[in-house]
């Protein structure tokens, strides 16, 4: 929905009670004789007139007997009016939270369609709060500090000062969305464990033919596998964690978008769902540096590390100083060539810029 087709929200109210006034005003009636004539005080008819007092089932009645229309005309006046009112009050409860709008990613949202487009103009901004409010389930802004705020701990990574919260935990709610749709069979160890060696071999693949292949063979262990294009200051390359103690999450953001990346990415994921706690929320950048890393992130690294080059390859892999031999390398081993040359970077063996153009960048539904 876009700013010209939302529907209109007046910043006033009409109470029924002014259709009432009106039709006193058509017959020359005073509010005393119309309260005579319902038999109710002057003083009642005064609050209904004003908005005060609701229109109930049994005044819905008197007023059709008595100015006309139907109970059902004066019902629905009255429902209008308290939704209208109820409206017109959040709106004014929403317009204290405006400010929260400036530690979300609000435009980014807006481009990938996840709210509805509008100018960030102070009149829309009360609007922009409920849309960010429903976006992230919550009531208020404490509330999302409270959910997301939460997660925090989960958020300290290597560029902390590049990257927030509102950014991270809206990549975060993005892909929750996504995974509230899926009904997966519950979490199999051992069927999680042969779908990652399977998984291995897709590497090969172009992404039109492994993604398909990659989401059934994590859905069919028990785990549910999103792709989330990135928002900008996130800077997250993947995520895993625990839906619940039967259905697990990985999410990857194609941070990066080059083979290399994602692949260690995803398989860094499995290694935090197979190796460590439940309770545990794992949120990751790529990061090539020498940073101080968790104890699980550093056991997570190795997994995915040995997994695509096992150590016995070790040797082998030092060798290698030409994209032929880095072919037949990848061959024997049954990954692509942009993995041998991603490890080949990280641990120093050639310099960063040789043979990228074995590596493949990626772009998938969704990624600009």
């Amino acid at each position: 929905m876009t700013e010209l087709t939302r529907p209109f929200a007046p910043e006033w109210v009409s109470a029924p009670g002014d259709t009432i006034a009106d039709l006193l005003e058509e017959r020359d009636w005073t509010q005393a004789q119309l309260a005579d004539r319902m038999g109710y005080t002057t003083k009642h008819i005064s609050l209904l007139i004003n908005g005060k007092a609701p229109i109930t089932e049994e005044t819905a009645l008197k007023l059709e007997r008595v100015l006309g229309s139907t109970a059902s005309f004066w019902l629905n006046r009255e429902a209008q009016y308290r939704a209208q009112l109820a409206i017109m009050e959040e709106r004014e409860r929403l317009q204290q939270y405006v400010s929260w709008l400036d530690e979300l990613p609000v435009k980014a949202l807006m481009d990938q369609g996840l709210i509805a487009k509008c100018r960030m103009v102070e009149k829309n901004k009360p609007d922009l709060v409920r849309q960010m409010l429903r976006y992230f389930g919550v009531a208020s802004p404490d509330d999302w500090r409270s959910v997301y705020g939460g997660m925090e701990v989960a958020f300290r990574r290597t560029r902390e000062e590049q990257s927030n919260v509102g950014a991270i935990s809206a990549w975060i709610r993005c892909g929750e969305m996504e995974a509230e749709k899926v009904e997966c069979p519950k979490f199999s160890k051992p069927r999680f464990q042969k779908a990652v060696r399977d998984i291995r071999t897709l590497t090969v693949l172009p992404p039109q033919e492994f993604e398909p292949k990659l989401k059934r063979l994590c859905w069919e262990s028990g785990v549910i596998l999103v792709m989330v294009p990135a928002i900008p200051r996130a800077h997250v390359s993947g995520m895993a964690r625990w839906l619940n103690p039967h259905k697990a999450l990985i999410q990857l953001s194609l941070y990066g978008k080059q083979n290399d990346r994602f692949w260690f990415t995803f398989f860094h994921e499995a290694a935090h769902i197979l190796l460590h706690d439940k309770k545990d929320i794992f949120l990751d950048e790529w990061n090539d540096g020498e940073k101080l890393k968790s104890e699980q992130e550093e056991e997570a690294d190795a997994w995915a590390r040995d997994f695509l080059i096992p150590p016995e390859y070790s040797d082998a892999l030092r060798t290698l100083r030409s994209k032929e031999a880095v072919q037949v390398f990848a061959q024997r081993l049954g990954i692509h060539p942009g993995i041998v040359v991603g490890r080949l970077h990280h641990d120093g063996i050639i310099d960063r810029s040789f043979m990228n153009g074995l590596k493949v960048s990626f772009r998938f539904g969704g990624e600009s």
